[in-house]
Order: C-alpha cells, then structure tokens, then sequence
C-alpha cells in the first residue's frame, strides 16, 4: 500500500533525527573543529508561555543536552495549531527559556500546515505569522513567531578571527557528499559562550544528502 504524506514525513524526520551532524577534522591552524547540525522543528517560549501551558510554577525538564552549552531539548512539548485548524503534535521545547516566544519550522512543515511563513534570524520575529499552542493546561495565543530559520553559524571570537568574518555578516557552506551543495547565505552569529556549530533545518538537511562523516567547509 502506497505511503500517505503524513507518512513518507514521519519516516524522513525519523531517519534525520537518527543523525548526530557532521564534526570535521581540525584544520592547520583552526582554534576549533566546525560541526554541522540539522535542527529540526521546535519552539523557544518565556517562563510565563511554559506556566500557561503547562501549570503555574511549572518550569521546563532537561531532557537531552545540545551541541551548544547551556542548551537543551526539553521534556516538554506541545501541539501546534496552525491555520485551518492543521496541527502539528509533539512539538520539542528548547530550553533554557527565552524573554519571548518563537517557532520554528521547516518549509514543508509550513505547506502542511497552511502557513506562509518567512526566512528569518533568529529573534527577528516582528511582522511574521502567529498560532496557536496547546499544552496539558491551556493554550498559548501567538500573534506572531513562526519563522524558517535562515541557515546559520554560531561562532567564539577566536573562530570568527580565524575565518576573518564579523557578527551578523555572511559566509558560505560548502556541503559534499553525492549531491554537493553550497549554501550561499550563512548568517554568522559570534558570541565567547558559542562554539562552532551550523545549523541547517531537516528539508536543507535532506535535499543535500546531509549526514554523519559528509565533508563540510566554512568559506568566506
């Protein structure tokens, strides 16, 4: 029996969450080693969001570390609502909390839902499409946040010396592998708590032929 939609979806996130990103060898020179991570739909929400979800005084459970310190994919998760009453179940938490709340999602994630939703950085979210969010107790009524989040590298001082790029500016991806790919507009995050870390989302992930041991470069 041929596969529906919904299921050839399921089976192509399920075979990219099985994935752990791509660490490249250290170059000559290289402070750090470059990492690639595909980071798969999921929302950031301030403390006041997880106690209108999920209770009064709730806070959110660590459940599994991230590449990055401090980060971590929660317990928790909630059901989206998009337009037209579609719905996205089980949808991750990140944590630590945020002072504002944000989703993000991939391209197909927003044709399924009925969402035209735009490319954006992180935390840019004025203008961009709100939802719905359901929790054990309660909803949580977003007038705006849903977001594709642009292709990005976070960086420590020492990596951006080293490839000679600034915060906010713009390099390039160069994935190989069977297809081979190059990502155009990587937008360049440097902070000293970051370690050198890409993320791409799983439709980018998977149209390239993402996976563990594919070379990646950073290129200016």
């Amino acid at each position: 029996m041929p596969l529906n939609r919904s299921q050839v979806e399921q089976l192509v996130r399920a075979s990219l969450g099985r994935q752990t990103g791509s660490i490249q060898p250290v170059k000559k020179g290289a402070p750090n080693p470059l990492v690639v991570n595909i980071s798969a739909r999921h929302c950031h929400l301030s403390p006041q969001a997880v106690e209108t979800l999920f209770g009064k005084g709730h806070t959110l459970t660590p459940m599994k570390d991230l590449y990055m310190d401090g980060q971590y994919a929660a317990k928790e998760a909630v059901t989206l609502i998009g337009p037209r009453s579609r719905v996205i179940s089980n949808l991750r938490i990140l944590g630590p909390c945020r002072d504002f709340n944000q989703i993000e999602l991939a391209y197909t994630d927003a044709i399924s839902l009925g969402f035209k939703i735009p490319i954006r950085n992180s935390g840019d979210i004025k203008g961009t499409p709100g939802c719905m969010l359901m929790g054990p107790a309660g909803f949580l009524k977003m007038e705006e946040g849903v977001i594709r989040a642009a292709p990005h590298v976070h960086m420590a001082p020492e990596d951006a010396e080293y490839y000679g790029v600034e915060n906010k500016s713009y390099m390039k991806l160069r994935i190989g592998g069977e297809v081979g790919v190059t990502f155009d507009k990587l937008f360049v995050r440097i902070d000293p708590s970051f370690k050198l870390e890409v993320h791409i989302d799983t439709d980018e992930g998977n149209a390239c032929g993402f996976g563990p041991g594919v070379f990646c470069e950073l290129i200016k």
